[in-house]
């Protein structure tokens, strides 16, 4: 491993957002021993400012700033959260499952992401990823699904220079991906972040902050968030507009 290219002895890229599940996911690292560097993405987002609360996240694990990449997503377009179009309200019905893909779906973002995570991570001499992807997300974005993760796994074990040198009489590919929260409910992942002592309040959930960046309270995120605090018997520190 080049102390060049890692100087500060990161074992794990985990990509990271400040949003409440990645923030686990960086607590559930943090507490079996590994040492992750957070890779975020300002893409054009309309909640840029979970940005500042990922800065806030990590500074609490005590883990370095996070490495935040410029992404010209805007150009690319096909998202509400990239501006095209209103965010989607929480359904009325308070339905966990989605029959369609929402509005918010940014295209291929994950493959992006883990692409780019990948890639930072092959120049640092690093096989672990760590992403947030949970059970509540499979119904309404495709690349969450445990399907695009496998398959994710097998397309860079054979695309990249570490996977693709990985001695063959080593039954176990190069690369690894740890996703904690995959069978977890929202409530179960607000129990295990609150048992690992993280400190929820510093976490952003919503898609459509107001100019004071106070949470929306309306929107699908803000509603997931809510209801997966009540279920968990939690108070939620989010103060809301």
């Amino acid at each position: 491993m080049s102390q060049q290219t890692n100087p500060q002895g990161f074992d794990s890229i985990a990509l990271a957002s400040g949003g409440l599940d990645s923030s686990t996911v960086l607590s559930i690292a943090v507490d079996r021993g590994f040492r992750p560097l957070p890779l975020a993405f300002r893409y054009g987002q309309k909640h840029e400012i979970e940005l500042d609360s990922l800065r806030k996240v990590t500074s609490f694990l005590g883990l370095p700033e996070p490495l935040i990449l410029e992404l010209p997503y805007q150009a690319i377009g096909g998202s509400a959260l990239l501006g095209e179009g209103a965010i989607p309200a929480e359904p009325q019905d308070g339905a966990q499952a989605r029959e369609e893909i929402p509005s918010t779906y940014v295209p291929a973002r994950n493959l992006v992401f883990l692409s780019i995570a990948t890639a930072v991570a092959e120049a640092r001499g690093i096989r672990d990823l760590w992403i947030g992807v949970n059970a509540l997300d499979y119904s309404g974005y495709p690349d969450c699904r445990p399907e695009f993760l496998k398959a994710f796994l097998e397309t860079v074990e054979l695309g990249t220079r570490d996977g693709a040198t990985t001695d063959d009489t080593v039954n176990e590919p190069y690369w690894r991906m740890h996703a904690p929260l995959a069978e977890m409910s929202k409530a179960e992942i607000i129990q295990t972040a609150a048992g690992l002592g993280l400190d929820l309040s510093l976490t952003h959930s919503c898609y459509d902050p107001r100019e004071n960046g106070l949470a929306c309270g309306i929107c699908d995120s803000c509603g997931l968030r809510k209801r997966g605090f009540e279920e968990a018997g939690i108070k939620d520190p989010t103060i809301y507009a």
